[in-house]
């Protein structure tokens, strides 16, 4: 009965999934023995045999980088070269660990590794400091949105655990990670080769009050960054046993499924009922992330590999064309226009990459012209592929927001990217321009001309967009800028993203689709208000640069005023006036802009606000001569 107990325990245990990565000789296959042989997780003959393989070599030291190095030609070069998996666990939690090697022409399989992680422990060794290929890995890390990063200050015995070598480390990768999109960092000085700090504290660093990193591994959350809201189920096989059964197979990518839920499957738009959710173990109550399932269905509807099944008001955005980051992983350059394929969730289809639009320098993460990509390099793409592709942002939905590129002639995978958003490439019309109307509906000019209701009021009509992340202080400025034009006497109206998600727009939820709705409805009216005269002032997170484009459209050119509002993202976790950080930290909120999922930046905003810098009445005046 015990021991069935202790299995079950076992069994029950959450997995954290890992990567180490770093620069060459920093020492992650040295940190992965030692993390295996302190938590007491391999066995007694392989510590023989890697003692004895050490001895032979002549080696001062017990290697036990032996651990991880599993093949023999890999051990002569003293290179890896592979992407490891390791298992192993302790009494708190289950362990994944992807060893990826440090040279530079691997970078790839640190994209392989990392792509199912939920932390990255990067090494830096601290006799070398902060090296490009520690920033790269970093960079890649933040691009996967792993949630987690650990900054494991390596080899600190080559320093004499010098607290200061740490501290000028960790002040150089904050003063990189400014322009990360990661918001839990931890740094941890570690000897790998001692066992300082790894799995037990080290009393040569005695100025060092944090955790070690085993018990970090064990107590970090994780899940919190899973869609759980989104449901997506992309069909793998179709299964058909008999002439009575008809099941759609297939790994639930996100969110959850019940018997009686109504769906809708792409691409053909049909829509019908979940009837079981069977498994080989006996049929299911609920599906969920991460699942593998077998769903069977009220109506006979044509179904196929490659489609994808989806709750009928919440579905992805299906087009041919995207944006995407792409990290190269070929020899060959990458050649626009050159035909690929592209492989995404269970779908195959044609790619061109029409466009490069910039290349990302790893060191100073700028952004450079370039017309063509070389391996291990990362860059912003527009790509247009031979039929609809059914995705969500990558920072909202990683399952459905990722790919490879293949190459046809070789079959062999030359690229890996992260969608960003829908492209408006050449000859095609922006979402403003091909926007719904009723059917049966002619325009009703406007009764009375804003012109005339400009003269009445005393002042012209505006529209001022404020746009920032939550906590960055838009809504106090746009409503003491109120506050101020209503006591000047002006026609004002304060559109507000919580109002209108309480009251117009309460039916949305917070997917890819549902966000670029609220903004459109929004937009809508805000227009309505404008074109009666009025300053109108709207506060809307509203993070992509695509969706402010469309709203611009609605307004004469140049009467789109975009405010944005500005402050580190630390800044405004530490304000946290709606408490949405804390619940985004704790699991109950995913893709919350700011935290886990990305802000773009205006490109030529009318005016930029620092917060951090500006006072309200300061930022107030700001927007003053704006209206003036």
């Amino acid at each position: 009965m015990s021991q069935q107990i202790e299995e079950n325990a076992y069994l029950n245990m959450d997995l954290l999934r890992f990567t180490t990565a770093g620069s060459v000789d920093d020492g992650k296959s040295t940190l992965i023995g030692r993390l295996l042989y302190d938590s007491k997780s391999i066995f007694q003959d392989q510590m023989e045999a890697i003692e004895k393989s050490s001895k032979s070599s002549g080696e001062e030291e017990v290697n036990l980088a032996l651990l991880t190095d599993g093949l023999k030609a890999e051990r002569e070069q003293k290179i890896t070269i592979d992407v490891a998996y390791r298992y192993f666990a302790t009494p708190k939690r289950k362990f994944i660990i992807a060893d990826t090697p440090g040279h530079t022409q691997y970078t790839r399989n640190m994209v392989t590794g990392a792509s199912t992680a939920d932390l990255a422990i990067i090494l830096v060794d601290a006799s070398k400091g902060l090296l490009t290929q520690s920033r790269r890995h970093a960079f890649i890390s933040s691009l996967l949105r792993i949630p987690h990063l650990v900054v494991a200050v390596n080899k600190m015995d080559l320093v004499d655990y010098d607290e200061k070598v740490f501290d000028e480390i960790v002040a150089d990768f904050r003063n990189f990670a400014k322009k990360l999109n990661v918001t839990d960092i931890s740094y941890i000085p570690i000897s790998a080769l001692k066992g300082d700090n790894v799995v037990e504290k080290g009393d040569r660093t005695d100025w060092y009050k944090g955790s070690t990193l085993l018990h970090h591994l064990e107590t970090v959350k994780v899940d919190a960054a899973k869609n759980v809201v989104d449901f997506r189920l992309p069909v793998q096989y179709v299964i058909r046993p008999n002439q009575n059964f008809r099941g759609f197979a297939g790994q639930v990518s996100s969110g959850h499924v019940r018997p009686g839920d109504e769906v809708t499957i792409l691409p053909s738009g049909l829509s019908t009922k979940v009837k079981e959710i069977v498994t080989r173990d006996g049929n299911l109550e609920a599906a969920f992330t991460g699942d593998s399932v077998t769903l069977t269905m009220e109506d006979e509807i044509d179904i196929s590999r490659g489609d994808m099944i989806v709750r009928k008001n919440n579905v992805p955005t299906i087009r041919n064309n995207f944006e995407a980051y792409l990290c190269w992983m070929n020899e060959k350059s990458l050649e626009p226009g050159k035909q690929y394929l592209i492989q995404q969730t269970t779908q195959t289809a044609k790619v061109f990459i029409d466009d490069i639009l910039y290349r990302i320098n790893v060191d100073s993460l700028s952004r450079e012209d370039t017309n063509k990509l070389d391996l291990n390099e990362i860059g912003r793409v527009k790509i247009q592929a031979s039929k609809p592709i059914f995705f969500d942002p990558y920072q909202i939905n990683q399952r459905t927001g990722s790919f490879i590129i293949i190459d046809p002639a070789t079959n062999v995978t030359v690229g890996a990217g992260m969608i960003r958003a829908g492209s408006t490439t050449d000859g095609e019309k922006s979402r403003a321009s091909i926007r719904q109307k009723s059917p049966n509906v002619v325009w009703e000019p406007w009764n009375i001309p804003r012109e005339e209701r400009e003269e009445r009021n005393g002042h012209k009509a505006k529209l001022l967009w404020f746009t920032g992340i939550s906590g960055s202080g838009k809504s106090t400025i746009a409503k003491a800028l109120e506050k101020k034009l209503w006591d000047d006497g002006k026609k004002t109206v304060l559109l507000d993203g919580d109002q209108v998600r309480h009251g117009l727009n309460g039916d949305l939820g917070f997917s890819a689709s549902d966000r670029r709705e609220n903004i459109r409805r929004v937009g809508e009216v805000a227009r309505l208000f404008y074109e009666h005269g009025n300053i109108v002032l709207c506060t809307f997170v509203s993070p992509f640069n695509e969706d402010r484009e469309d709203l611009k459209t609605l307004f004469p050119e140049g009467e789109f005023q975009v405010i944005h509002v500005d402050c580190s993202s630390e800044k405004a976790q530490d304000r946290d006036p709606k408490g949405l950080y804390k619940k985004a930290k704790e699991g109950e909120i995913i893709g919350l802009t700011g935290y886990d999922a990305d802000y773009e930046i205006p490109e030529n905003p009318t005016l930029l606000i620092d917060t951090e810098k500006l006072s309200v009445d300061e930022a107030v005046e700001e927007c003053m001569k704006i209206l003036s």
